[in-house]
């Protein structure tokens, strides 16, 4: 047997044996791992934050690594996110409604771009050759459009705001923005909904403003949206990524003309108009309010994209906003 001596000498070589091959003391906590999120992408001005909070180090200082993944349309980009290849996205309320038709499947939790009384998102332009420059002028005329889109949901509603009744909105489908412009330049449009900065660039080869959503911001604003199950099971990485985003809207909004190098390398701005084009300010942290996301609903179920309600509490957060 054993005596109390060889017992103890032996007990204090298992310990010291077992410290050294685990390399730390018993209270030393292992490190955590880094959690990689990954933004699908498409070359629109909303991501400018996402390329400032890298090209900053901002991500990094959040302890996060986040890999963006090229989409060339919105469509790519959903289908990225359903398959579960992206983890986030860059998107609009009725995308989200789509994907959350059977089941929660994403969330909002944040703004992305907002419309403002100084900057839009969106433009109805008119052909120069149309004669066309208000509102009223679209009556009974078509407009080039992306049918069961945000750019019909804002063309309607604008229209709507501004006096036109449903059956004097006439609506065209025109789906791929660069025949929009090209049918509209040529006359063979007399009006198209475009998104910024597209619009400026139309407007630099002669197109008119016919309405923008400056006068009605309120309908118009796009979201960063994640898969519901990222955020439960990284709720602290969305927290991480909308601080490191906090952070690159503040600085994008004190100097807007720091950042042409990215747009011009990122595609964000027409290469025509980089030397002119006035960068707008960023929404700060918040999200869609329930009085906006009731009325893209009943938009669409009344053009029949849905057919039934869905849940505001359960699809829009603001849980995770700094």
């Amino acid at each position: 047997m054993l005596n109390q001596n060889t017992f103890r000498i032996l007990v204090v070589f298992v310990l010291f044996s077992s410290l050294s091959m685990s390399g730390c003391s018993p209270t030393t906590p292992a490190a955590p791992s880094q959690v990689t999120l990954r933004l699908a992408v498409i070359p629109v001005l909303e991501t400018l934050p996402l390329y400032v909070a890298q090209n900053e180090g901002l991500f990094n200082e959040q302890g996060l690594e986040v890999e963006f993944i090229p989409a060339a349309s919105a469509p790519v980009r959903d289908q990225l996110i359903a398959s579960g290849e992206a983890d986030g996205m860059i998107n609009e309320v009725l995308t989200t409604m789509f994907n959350n038709r059977e089941q929660v499947q994403v969330q909002i939790v944040r703004f992305a771009r907002t419309a403002t009384a100084e900057a839009p998102l969106f433009r109805i332009l008119a052909s120069a050759k149309s004669g066309i420059t208000s509102a009223h002028g679209l009556k009974g005329v078509e407009i080039g459009i992306s049918q069961g889109t945000v750019i019909e949901y804002l063309t309607d509603r604008l229209l709507q705001a501004e006096g036109l009744s449903p059956e004097e909105i006439k609506t065209v489908a025109v789906p791929g923005i660069t025949d929009r412009m090209a049918l509209l330049e040529s006359g063979e449009l007399s009006a198209a909904m475009l998104p910024d900065p597209l619009s400026s660039l139309a407007i630099q080869q002669g197109a008119v403003v016919a309405l923008d959503d400056t006068s009605h911001p309120e309908y118009s604003f796009s979201t960063i949206t994640f898969r519901k199950a990222v955020i439960d099971q990284h709720p602290e990485a969305i927290r991480a990524f909308l601080s490191a985003m906090e952070e690159a809207v503040n600085m994008i909004n004190a100097d807007p003309t720091r950042w042409d190098a990215v747009l011009a390398e990122q595609n964000l701005v027409p290469a025509p108009l980089l030397e002119t084009f006035e960068l707008p300010k960023f929404a700060t942290a918040g999200v869609p309010n329930q009085a906006q996301w009731d009325d893209v609903l009943e938009w669409a179920k009344g053009k029949g994209l849905l057919d039934k309600d869905l849940s505001y509490a359960e699809t829009v957060t603001d849980a995770y906003l700094p």
